[in-house]
């Protein structure tokens, strides 16, 4: 019902792209802030896209969950209503099972490792892993590493998490992970979050430093612990129905913009993370910084069991080898 009623709202919107010029508009949709480093990078996508095909190709973008949450924008991607959008690649995990592998906690040695997977052979190989699905990978985001903000006490071992709440993506991944490190795993959606952790629903959440800023979670939650426990990418994706209505031509006027919008993306998101952590910092939160090795060796478990799976392994391995 929800999908057809979006659906319903968005016709009129989609007619606008539609006209007797040559000039085609693909509708993006995502959920995060307009301040986010995620949204500018995608207004300068727009904007290289039509620099790059001099006007006769174009991206109108509607952020802040307009259209939908991230699993409802990738439903409107499945019926071509909405064109592109951007979900944390541990959504789609319950869409193409490959996407696990990123979600395993401390899968990449440091950031320069996780790029050189993420823009080499085996990115773009998890990129069109959701083509059977109608979703086609363009490209990763960088969104930093994710740690644990807490309400009351600080995370500064494995063992403070046990008799904890803390909120996780609805990622089978990250509630193993957290359930390894002993708390309990309680999926929210994004935008209850605020209140969950006000309300005590959740005694805690994870996620990186601009989301955890942007989201005024710091007003709730007074205590941030840089465990840095997984480092999950953005995907930005495409509906097949809308890339197959793409010219070869048009197609590659997408790829140019896109390419173009990840090295902006990264270097906003690096200048957003320390932002981000000087003002919770301003704002009285607590930043501490624990031994990782503790984390690393809870959940090294997670990452054996998904060893089990002939390609989950293979994936896997070629990470860890990986320069």
């Amino acid at each position: 019902m929800i999908k057809r009623s979006i659906f319903i709202l968005l016709i009129p919107v989609l007619l606008l792209g539609c006209g007797t010029d040559t000039k085609k508009t693909l509708i993006l949709a995502h959920g995060l802030d307009t301040k986010h480093s995620v949204h500018k990078a995608m207004t300068y996508m727009s904007e290289q896209l039509k620099e790059i095909s001099g006007g006769k190709l174009e991206i109108r973008i509607y952020p802040s969950q307009q259209l939908g949450t991230e699993r409802q924008c990738l439903e409107l991607l499945q019926i071509g209503s909405v064109d592109i959008t951007k979900v944390s690649a541990a959504v789609m995990e319950g869409f193409a099972p490959v996407y696990k592998v990123l979600s395993i906690p401390y899968m990449f040695r440091s950031r320069e490792h996780a790029f050189s997977v993420l823009d080499g052979p085996i990115g773009q190989q998890i990129l069109q892993a959701g083509g059977e699905f109608w979703l086609r990978g363009l490209c990763f985001y960088d969104s930093g590493s994710r740690s644990f903000y807490t309400k009351d006490r600080p995370i500064l071992h494995p063992d403070d998490l046990k008799g904890m709440k803390i909120r996780v993506m609805s990622s089978p991944t990250s509630i193993e992970m957290v359930k390894q490190m002993g708390g309990a795993a309680t999926p929210i959606s994004w935008g209850e979050l605020y209140t969950a952790l006000q309300g005590g629903v959740v005694d805690g959440a994870e996620n990186n430093p601009p989301s955890f800023y942007l989201s005024h979670h710091f007003e709730v939650c007074k205590y941030y612990t840089i465990n840095e426990h997984s480092s999950i990418p953005d995907v930005v994706l495409i509906s097949t129905i809308s890339w197959n209505k793409l010219s070869k031509e048009e197609q590659g006027w997408l790829n140019d913009a896109v390419a173009k919008s990840v090295i902006y993306q990264r270097k906003l998101w690096l200048e957003s993370e320390q932002e981000s952590l000087q003002a919770v910092a301003d704002a009285g939160v607590e930043i501490h910084y624990p031994d990782k090795e503790a984390f690393m060796e809870k959940v090294k478990p997670l990452k054996d069991s998904y060893k089990e799976d002939p390609e989950l392994k293979s994936i896997i391995e070629a990470i860890e080898k990986q320069e």
